[in-house]
C-alpha cells in the first residue's frame, strides 16, 4: 500500500522538527500520520517519532559513524531514509518549510526555486539565528529529491495585513527604503489560530482578539476579523517580549553604550542580545518558564515578575491598537502550559475586564474566563505544521480543501 504525503518541516540551529500527513484518497484532505523531532543537531542527536495519536514509534540516539556530531544534512538523511523503510509505504510528494524572514518580497508562500532561494538567503542577516538552517534543510532535501516540490512558507506573511503605519519606525526616509521596518513573526502559528478561531470562541472570533504566543521565542499579535493589525516582534525576532534566552524590547541607547563605552564588539552584543538574555539573563539559571517556575531563587522569581509584566504592558498597548479587547487566546509552550503565567496575566488585565475561572486556568482550558468575565479567555493549541503542509498541499496541486 502506498500512501502520498505532505512532509512539514521546522529546521532549526539545533533540531529538525518535523511532521508527516497522508493525503486522503477520498477528498483530497490531509491527515496527520507522524510527527517528532531530531533533537540535538550538532551535537549528540536523538530521533524520536509519534503516530497521529502520540503513541511512540522511535525513540533512539544516533550513530553518528565516528564523528562527534551529525549536521543539518545528516539529520535529514537519518529521517527521511527512515519514512522511505516504514510498511505504510509514504510516498513523498512535496516537502514544506517553515521560513522566518519573507523580507519585503514575500507575502504568501511560495514554491521554491532558484531565484526564490537567492531571495531568502537576501534575509539572513535579518534572520541569523533561523534563516541559515531554515534554508539548509531546504537544500538537503534538493540534493535527496531534486524533482520533490518544496514550498517556502514565511513567518513574517500573516503581518502583511497591519496598516502602515504599525509597520513603521521613525528613521529617515533613505533608511526606511532599505528594507528597515516592522515585520513581525510567528505569522504560522497566528495564521493556526486564526483559522481555528470561529470553531472555538464563536462570534468573538472576528472581532478585537489578541493571541498570546508564549514560549521560547514570544510575542504577540492583535487581529481584527483574524487578520493581523499589531504585534510585538519587529525588524527581526529579537524584539517585543523577553524570550527564552532573548531580551526582547530594548533602549537603543544601551547597544550604542556597550559599543561606545564598554568596548564590547558587534559580536559579542549580538550573541548577548540573543543567547544571554532573557529569562536566563535575568534569573542567571534558565531560560526554560518550566524550571524558573519550581525554582525558589529570588532571581527566578525576578525573570517571572518581569516577563509577566511585560506581557501585561503588551496586552494593554495591543488592546489599545484595537480600540477594546473582546478575546485574549494563549498558545505555545507557556502560553498551552504554564497556568501561574496566565493567572497573573489574566490578573494584571482585570481593568479590561478579564476575570479568571482558576479551576478552569488549572485544567487547562480550554474556556479559562469565568461567566461573568467582560472578556473572554482561552487556550488553544498551535499547530505550525499543519498550516504548512496545507499550504505546501495547494501550491503543489495535491488539496483541494482544509
Amino acid at each position: 500500500m502506498v500512501i502520498d504525503a505532505i512532509l512539514a518541516l521546522n529546521a532549526g540551529s539545533s533540531s529538525v522538527k518535523f511532521s508527516l500527513f497522508s493525503v486522503r484518497d477520498s477528498d483530497r484532505t490531509l491527515a496527520p500520520s507522524l510527527r517528532g523531532e531530531i533533537e540535538g543537531v550538532g551535537e549528540t542527536p536523538r530521533f524520536l517519532v509519534s503516530d497521529a495519536g502520540g503513541r511512540l514509534l522511535q525513540d533512539e540516539r544516533l550513530n553518528t559513524g565516528g564523528s562527534d556530531t551529525l549536521d543539518h544534512n545528516q539529520a535529514l538523511d537519518v529521517l527521511l531514509r527512515w519514512i522511505e523503510r516504514q510498511d505504510v509505504g509514504y510516498h513523498l510528494v512535496a516537502a514544506g518549510h517553515r521560513v522566518t524572514h519573507g523580507g519585503m518580497r514575500f507575502a504568501h508562500p511560495a514554491l521554491v526555486d532558484g531565484a526564490v532561494m537567492r531571495q531568502m538567503e537576501e534575509f539572513i542577516p535579518l534572520a541569523p539565528l533561523h534563516q541559515p538552517h531554515n534554508l539548509a534543510g531546504i537544500r538537503a532535501i534538493a540534493r535527496w529529491r531534486p524533482d520533490l516540490p518544496q514550498v517556502a512558507c514565511f513567518d513574517t506573511a500573516f503581518h502583511w495585513t497591519r496598516p502602515p503605519v504599525a509597520q513603521a519606525y521613525a528613521l529617515p526616509a533613505e533608511v526606511t527604503s532599505m528594507g528597515v521596518k516592522s515585520y513581525g513573526f510567528h505569522g504560522l502559528s497566528y495564521e493556526y489560530i486564526a483559522r481555528v478561531l470561529p470553531e472555538r470562541i464563536g462570534v468573538a472570533a472576528d472581532g478585537r482578539v489578541v493571541v498570546a504566543h508564549l514560549g521560547s521565542g514570544a510575542s504577540m499579535c492583535a487581529m481584527r476579523e483574524r487578520r493581523s493589525v499589531a504585534t510585538t516582534m519587529g525588524f527581526t525576532a529579537l524584539d517585543g517580549l523577553p524570550m527564552s534566552t532573548r531580551c526582547g524590547s530594548i533602549d537603543p541607547g544601551v547597544i550604542l553604550y556597550l559599543l561606545a563605552q564598554r568596548g564590547m564588539d558587534v559580536a559579542r552584543v549580538n550573541d548577548m542580545l540573543y543567547h544571554d538574555s532573557g529569562l536566563l539573563g535575568v534569573s542567571g539559571l534558565s531560560g526554560d518558564m518550566r524550571e524558573l517556575l519550581g525554582s525558589d531563587s529570588p532571581r527566578a522569581a525576578e525573570a517571572i515578575d518581569l516577563f509577566v509584566y511585560r506581557a501585561s504592558r503588551e496586552l494593554g498597548s495591543l488592546a489599545a491598537a484595537l480600540g477594546g479587547l473582546d478575546a485574549l487566546v494563549f498558545t505555545a509552550g507557556i502560553g498551552e502550559h504554564a497556568a501561574p503565567i496566565r493567572a497573573r496575566v489574566c490578573e494584571a488585565a482585570a481593568w479590561l475586564g478579564v476575570r479568571l475561572d482558576e479551576a478552569a486556568n488549572g485544567a487547562h482550558g480550554p474556556r479559562i474566563s469565568a461567566e461573568d468575565s467582560a472578556v473572554s479567555v482561552w487556550v488553544i493549541p498551535t499547530d505550525e505544521d499543519r498550516i504548512i503542509a496545507e499550504h505546501t498541499a495547494q501550491l503543489a496541486g495535491w488539496l483541494t480543501s482544509t
